[in-house]
């Protein structure tokens, strides 16, 4: 996130595990939305959902549509999960514009305790005080990044942690979100998660919207792969010619089995191949974009065996 961002929430001392809270829209926001290439259909399901949150769930009783005003995307590290949900909530509170959304972003990390019972505690002052406090002002979007760390699956929990304090801490989310699924319909959250294996499945049966983000596909590779050429060409003109050349399409198509920030991260480190064209980055080559490329898939299958 940028410095302008962080700022806003620096003014104000924000409760244990709240990290930032954002005004919406906010265009910089919107900017994520559109750079994450995915599938328009998807895009437009998400959008959907999370407008339907806020125009029908107050007016329609839960026990017509038992709706608990929870997306999870799930998929694999770098395909834009936390980006989309940020930009999500820029796109859903441009929606509505006669009203004041907020964007509140927690951080997971930091309700985590050794000592027995504090875990639970802390999640459950997180929801009951600090959340339910912000959705009494307005419509709240509430990111849940790595939301595995909040809502471990109980079946699976290690002895070698504390599974009671972590089976606590899960009960306590659940309860949470049952509460407050029914007093405040203008409240939506939106988890991530690398692991949807490693989440409990009660979170899951709780959630109105579990959508896959996949790894791109060939098209969408060449676009991600062009998008980070043309944006390199502003600083480096040879590079965003790059695109145009015979040869771009094989480089894309070496990209397919990559996630977006991989594809990104290999022109990085095709620049990086020798000292003069990391002192010279305009010399980069397409050959040396295809070798990074193919470098990075052999290390990433390298990894799953």
């Amino acid at each position: 996130m940028t410095a302008q961002l962080k700022a806003l929430s620096a003014e104000i001392e924000l409760p244990k595990g709240i990290q930032r809270v954002i005004p919406l829209p906010n265009d910089q926001l919107g900017v994520l939305w559109s750079s994450i290439v995915l599938d328009a259909a998807i895009k437009e399901k998400l959008l959907a959902q999370a407008a339907l949150n806020f125009a029908m769930r107050g007016k329609v009783s839960r026990t017509v549509i038992p709706l608990h005003g929870v997306i999870l995307l799930v998929g694999p590290p770098g395909t834009g999960k936390t980006s989309l949900a940020r930009g999500l909530a820029h796109r859903v509170a441009k929606a509505f514009p006669q009203e004041k959304f907020r964007l509140l972003e927690v951080e997971p990390h930091q309700l985590a305790s050794s000592s027995l019972g504090k875990s639970q505690r802390a999640v459950t002052e997180l929801f009951s005080q600090a959340i339910a406090e912000a959705a009494t002002s307005g419509p709240v979007v509430v990111l849940l990044d790595e939301v595995e760390t909040l809502a471990a699956d109980r079946t699976k929990l290690s002895m070698d942690a504390n599974p009671v304090d972590v089976h606590r801490a899960t009960d306590a989310v659940l309860v949470q979100l049952d509460q407050l699924a029914e007093k405040y319909p203008q409240l939506l959250f939106v988890a991530t998660s690398n692991f949807p294996r490693a989440v409990d499945d009660a979170f899951t049966s709780r959630c109105d919207l579990v959508l896959e983000i996949p790894l791109p596909s060939k098209e969408a590779c060449a676009e991600i792969l062009k998008d980070c050429l043309t944006g390199l060409g502003v600083t480096y003109a040879a590079i965003g010619k790059l695109a145009d050349k015979a040869g771009f399409a094989e480089c894309a198509a070496a990209c397919v089995g990559l996630d977006g920030r991989a594809i990104r991260k290999l022109v990085a480190s095709a620049i990086a191949t020798d000292i003069d064209t990391a002192l010279h980055p305009e010399k980069v080559t397409l050959a040396q974009i295809l070798a990074a490329a193919k470098a990075a898939k052999a290390a990433r299958a390298a990894a799953e065996r």
